[in-house]
């Protein structure tokens, strides 16, 4: 019997853990950025340099940018299903935000690895 798991198509389970699982990376991403500010007296760029250059940080940070690709590409796919009835319509506007989304984490990636 064919299951289609190796079917390009998302299911809802599978939207679901996405979304939880980027939103969980997305927070612990949040946080440590705000623990680093709260117990950094002073943040120079020689410390934000410092920060940046550490290969942990550059796996985390770019974990969090894939994420926030993955959950803005989910969640307004979503949105724009409810919202937009127009397919064409649809379509474009999907299209032009899963483009911005991409591009965002090229640039990201270009910033951050050019530290």
């Amino acid at each position: 019997m064919v299951t289609g798991q190796a079917s390009l198509k998302r299911n809802g389970v599978q939207d679901f853990v996405t979304i939880r699982a980027t939103a969980i990376i997305m927070v612990a991403f949040a946080i440590f950025i705000g623990g680093f500010f709260a117990c950094t007296p002073e943040v120079t760029f020689e410390i934000w340099k410092d920060l940046f250059s550490n290969i942990a940080m550059k796996v985390f940070t770019f974990a969090a940018l894939v994420s926030i690709m993955l959950h803005v590409r989910i969640g307004m796919w979503q949105v724009l299903t409810d919202y937009v009835k127009a397919p064409g319509l649809r379509a474009f506007i999907q299209f032009i935000l899963n483009l911005i989304a991409f591009v965002y984490v090229a640039v990201g990636l270009f910033v951050l690895w050019g530290v």
